[in-house]
């Protein structure tokens, strides 16, 4: 299997300033998915529990003059540690920065590799970043996990396809900083939070415990899917029971997520986007998902 690209000043940016900077505040592996047309990166998506994470990158947006080819129809995927991936292109910034000058100023190359590490009798993977200048190149190598077999890609696949699977409605979060500062005060009233989303573009979250209950409420925002008119008779019910019936009616979801795992979700604020929008999934589970415009 190969892979070689050149990454564009655009993907530099995207990569060191946003995206790996929020995915490294997930955790701290992830998987790096490659096929023909996209570059996929994956958190914790094998893993039924916790908070799961996927960034997905057309090729364009990320590299030039981008090359892959396997026997398993042209997909590579493996695990690589997100803090040295980053490390790694900060430096290559860094390098071509203070360097970087003539015809080939800022050609930051990327590809797969094995090499020999020192005191080893085995040659081990990496993901090499070579920064080449006018006169000279740094070659900075990221170790990455053995490429997962032809029946592991699948299982990726086949995980990456139910997650993108849409939730029936989702409600805009026009400021997820504001979201994150309420969730960090709840951490210290207790470790569940009952989250629930109506089709009328109402997004509320409490917790409760025995002496306390606490929560908020975004109303009237905007719904992409499922949407419906919420019932005049309501306007004068507590944020609570407004919920409580959209639930019992059909017009509402409601999901129980650990306050630890819903604040971490909340570092995709990290990435800058453009939007983001809640849903709950037919599985159950709760569903962030954000948008980035082209540019």
């Amino acid at each position: 299997m190969k892979f070689k690209a050149f990454l564009t000043e655009h993907g530099v940016s995207l990569l060191e300033r946003r995206f790996l900077p929020a995915l490294d505040k997930m955790g701290k592996i992830c998987h790096l998915f490659l096929t023909r047309d996209h570059a996929i990166f994956l958190h914790n998506l094998l893993n039924g529990d916790g908070v799961q994470c996927i960034a997905q990158f057309r090729k364009e947006a990320l590299f030039d003059d981008y090359r892959i080819s396997s026997q398993n129809e042209d997909r590579i995927a493996f695990a690589i540690d997100v803090s040295l991936l980053l490390r790694a292109v900060r430096s290559s910034v860094s390098i071509c920065t203070e360097f970087g000058n003539g015809p080939s100023a800022n050609r930051l190359q990327i590809k797969l590799v094995k090499k020999l590490p020192p005191n080893c009798t085995q040659p081990m993977p990496f993901l090499t970043f070579e920064t080449k200048g006018y006169k000279s190149a740094v070659i900075q190598d990221v170790p990455i996990s053995k490429p997962l077999s032809r029946t592991q890609v699948l299982e990726l696949q086949t995980a990456l396809d139910i997650a993108q699977d849409l939730p029936q409605t989702l409600v805009q979060v026009p400021d997820l900083n504001q979201l994150q500062n309420f969730v960090e005060r709840m951490k210290h009233v207790g470790d569940l939070l009952n989250v629930s989303i109506s089709k009328y573009g109402d997004l509320h979250v409490q917790i409760s415990t025995t002496l306390i209950t606490l929560g908020a409420e975004f109303c009237k925002l905007l719904v992409i899917g499922e949407q419906a008119e919420a019932p005049s008779e309501d306007r004068n019910l507590s944020a609570q029971s407004r919920s409580e019936r959209a639930i019992s009616r059909g017009d509402a979801q409601s999901v129980q997520v650990s306050v630890k795992h819903f604040s971490r979700s909340l570092q995709c604020h990290l990435a800058k986007p453009d939007c983001a929008f809640y849903g709950i999934a037919l599985q159950g589970f709760l569903y962030l998902t954000q948008g980035q415009a082209e540019s």
